[in-house]
């Protein structure tokens, strides 16, 4: 039974451990298919890295309405303009990768739980709690009842902003991207390193303080546990693609070691995924 935005965020909001992962490599709607009973509360389909038109996201979009997961999309920037694009296309949530300021966070916000309200009336919504009318605030609390807003902290900078920008209100969650990350903190790839860690903490414990789920995209099984036990509740793991490529490299690497205990030929490794989203 597909569960929605609202039902998604009250469930994380509760307590609860919700699971998700990246759609990084389908873009046929059919793909949706293949996605739907996999045990996932949510899906982030992604248009930063990945290569998908507007028509796609659409189509996808369309698609997944028959599906599990809720669907998230990953817009390119932190910019009003795709996010709206993204939720009229059929999107139950969207995440702003990359966002370091209040300004930045204010516009994503506004977009994502205050559409269609634009401009000067919707700033004045954000910064202050004004609405046109009574009318205006439920009319429009109503439509976007179902919209999830992530926020990307993905550099030191955003680090540093984030208590700030934790008061912009309407945020449902914080998105760590760890290579973006660790790259600004000078250590690109190193997920075992203090000066990464202690970034990772810094950010749960900021959030804590707010009511607000940290989301840490890692790659493997013992980075995502180990950082759910430090408090990440909002798991997303993996990508379609890395799990993909993760399932042919176990499966035939059994089979290969099966075949060189008959053949005495080496069984050889395709290695890790290279993925990197």
């Amino acid at each position: 039974m597909q569960v929605n935005g609202e039902e998604l965020k009250s469930k994380v909001n509760s307590g609860a451990v919700v699971y998700g992962s990246m759609i990084s490599l389908g873009r046929n709607p059919r793909w949706t298919t293949a996605v739907d009973g996999l045990g996932l509360d949510y899906v982030i389909i992604d248009t930063e890295h990945s290569p998908r038109g507007r028509s796609e996201v659409a189509d996808y979009l369309a698609a997944s309405r028959a599906m599990d997961p809720v669907p998230i999309v990953r817009v390119p920037i932190p910019d009003p303009h795709y996010v709206t694009m993204a939720l009229d296309a059929g999107a139950q949530g969207v995440l702003a990768p990359y966002c370091e300021t209040v300004e930045e966070v204010r516009d994503v916000v506004a977009a994502a739980k205050w559409r269609p309200l634009k401009g000067a009336m919707v700033r004045r919504v954000v910064e202050e709690g004004v609405f046109p009318s009574e009318a205006s605030r439920a009319y429009l609390e109503n439509i976007n009842k179902n919209v999830v807003c992530i926020v990307g902290i993905e550099s030191v900078p955003a680090i540093d902003a984030l208590p700030d920008i934790l008061k912009v209100p309407g945020i449902d969650a914080i998105f760590v991207g760890p290579n973006d990350l660790s790259i600004t903190l000078g250590i690109p790839n190193d997920y075992d390193h203090p000066d990464y860690e202690a970034a990772l903490r810094r950010i749960i414990a900021t959030c804590e303080k707010r009511n607000v789920p940290v989301l840490i995209h890692h790659q493997t099984v013992p980075l995502t546990i180990k950082w759910l036990n430090e408090g990440a509740r909002f798991v997303l793991h993996s990508s379609d693609a890395r799990q993909m490529h993760a399932g042919y490299r176990t499966e035939f690497g059994a089979i290969k070691e099966a075949a060189a205990s008959i053949t005495g030929n080496a069984a050889g490794d395709i290695g890790e995924s290279q993925e990197v989203i």
